[in-house]
């Protein structure tokens, strides 16, 4: 399982999660934690958010696959079936979300993967599906996901007041990925890296300013630590 902040290429990431992730929404029926991948630059194909300082993620479900008898996919409801009435992930993470706001259960987890440049994702963490609504942007209904994030056993992240964990914004992880150039700045390594604190997040750093977030290798960030190098 992934660490997070750490940085992982598609095929590794469908690896570690045991399935093709094309469908970029990925629900779980099981106990199991669902998947999805998102992205916020400007060329992403679906209008992703994050609001509270990057604690919620506000997530817009997914359109027709291209090829379907519709034509523009971007032109029409995003669906909540399938032709033959079965759900599509759409209706999967809104009965979800809908059934948690009946108190019918617990809120599902899910994991989510940000995209940073083609092929290079970034682990953002466990969150919970909270809510879930359909929208319409004037042209067409879609589907909006908010989901909030939660403390998942494999994190090392020290806790915000409010007892969520800390997230670096997009905009600083895409900035740092080009000025270290995809990089480790110790040992000049391209594999396993993660997103790292100069001065450690326990210690009064911040994750809102490029010139605090940088590129380590897994060995280097795991002998870093909380320590200022």
């Amino acid at each position: 399982m992934a660490a997070v902040n750490e940085i992982i290429s598609y095929p590794e990431m469908c690896s570690r999660e045991g399935q093709n992730l094309q469908r970029g929404m990925n629900f779980s029926s099981i106990r199991g934690c669902s998947v999805i991948l998102m992205s916020v630059q400007r060329n992403a194909p679906y209008r992703d958010r994050f609001e509270d300082g990057g604690s919620t993620l506000i997530y817009e479900g997914h359109d027709l696959p291209k090829g379907s008898d519709v034509g523009d996919p971007k032109q029409v409801d995003q669906p909540e079936r399938t032709a033959s009435g079965k759900l599509t992930e759409n209706g999967k993470f809104l009965e979800a979300a809908l059934a948690y706001k009946r108190k019918e259960g617990d809120a599902r987890p899910v994991r989510v993967y940000e995209k940073i440049k083609q092929g290079i994702w970034s682990y953002n963490g466990l969150f919970r599906l909270v809510d879930a609504w359909k929208e319409s942007d004037g042209t067409r209904a879609t589907f909006k996901f908010k989901l909030q994030a939660a403390f998942d056993d494999s994190e090392l992240a020290v806790p915000e007041l409010d007892g969520r964990r800390r997230i670096i914004p997009s905009s600083v992880k895409i900035e740092v990925w080009r000025r270290d150039q995809g990089r480790c700045v110790l040992c000049g390594s391209a594999d396993e890296l993660h997103f790292d604190h100069v001065l450690p997040y326990s210690k009064g750093g911040t994750s809102l300013k490029v010139e605090n977030v940088q590129l380590l290798c897994a060995r280097h960030n795991l002998a870093k630590s909380d320590k200022i190098l």
